[in-house]
């Protein structure tokens, strides 16, 4: 591997990371990073217990619990009994959750769009790829896969 060519990736995924958080602000998004995160990912998976978003997310238990009593605050998901008859009881996400989860992904494909205009169909197609490969990369590496919806 080319080190100049990995440098040139770790910046351009920085900025990446920079300019997506300004397109969701500026988009008039309501949802912090994390809080549409694990919206995405209880909504993919259903509804998740500290442990199992800990597992899934690689993150401690103190963050977890510090992002969901914010998410509850926020009327964004509530605590529920486990469906499956478990101990835990688990995160699921609320209709006011769900509303503003659609509206954020909406604001933000309206955004890429705008971006993209003047890209070519395949190009988007390639970029996703490229995106969905490196992103797979860094999860079999971690080891927490993210699932994909269907």
């Amino acid at each position: 591997m080319d080190q100049q060519a990995a440098r040139a990736v770790e910046f351009e995924s920085m900025l990446l990371g920079r300019h997506l958080g300004l397109l969701s602000r500026r988009s008039g998004g309501q949802l912090d990073r994390s809080a549409y995160t694990l919206l995405n990912r209880i909504r993919i998976e259903g509804s998740m217990s500290i442990g199992e978003l800990s597992d899934a997310l690689g993150l401690d238990a103190s963050t977890l619990n510090r992002q969901t009593a914010a998410m509850m605050r926020a009327g964004l998901a509530e605590r529920i009994a486990d469906p499956d008859g478990g101990i835990a009881r688990k995160f699921r996400i609320t209709p006011q959750g769900e509303r503003l989860l659609d509206e954020e992904r909406e604001a933000n494909v309206k955004a890429l769009s705008r971006v993209l205009q003047d890209w070519t169909s395949q190009d988007v197609a390639e970029f996703a790829l490229a995106l969905k490969r490196f992103n797979g990369d860094i999860e079999r590496l971690d080891g927490h896969p993210w699932p994909r919806p269907q």
